[in-house]
């Protein structure tokens, strides 16, 4: 699946969404709501960022989602795989994780959810890529 395509997904939980507007987890997420994006912020210590309500962790979200975005540190990716695992599963809607610029995952991560059918991008800014496909 090519960028393109990944990006016509429009709902998009955010591990790590900041309140602080002067961090990439809040910049990033505020780009992709104004482009038309439902950004869905996971923050166990927020109640809500960017004027959305916040959930603790990807299993709490009640709706569906297409990709989950990730701003949080390489060694917690294993942990949040699991809870993409988790939701694709048991309601089949994880479609994409993306890593931010600076994050990848183990080679084993990658394979585990590859085999389930979702597709891995790493180490690449959302919004970026996304100025870049279609003209910020």
């Amino acid at each position: 699946m090519d960028l393109k395509e990944i990006l016509k997904y429009k709902k998009i939980a955010v591990v790590g969404a900041s309140r602080d507007p002067s961090k990439w987890a809040h910049i990033v997420p505020r780009y992709l709501k104004e482009k038309g994006y439902r950004v869905v912020p996971v923050n166990p210590t927020a109640s809500e960022v960017l004027g959305e309500r916040a959930y603790p962790t990807l299993l709490d979200i009640p709706e569906d989602i297409d990709i989950v975005q990730v701003f949080r540190p390489t060694e917690e990716v294993p942990r949040i795989a699991e809870e993409v695992l988790a939701r694709k599963r048991t309601r089949g809607d994880v479609k994409v994780l993306w890593l931010q610029l600076g994050i990848t995952a183990p080679e084993e991560v990658k394979r585990r959810l590859e085999r389930e059918g979702i597709v891995v991008v790493e180490n690449m800014c959302m919004m970026e890529t996304h100025m870049r496909l279609f003209g910020g």
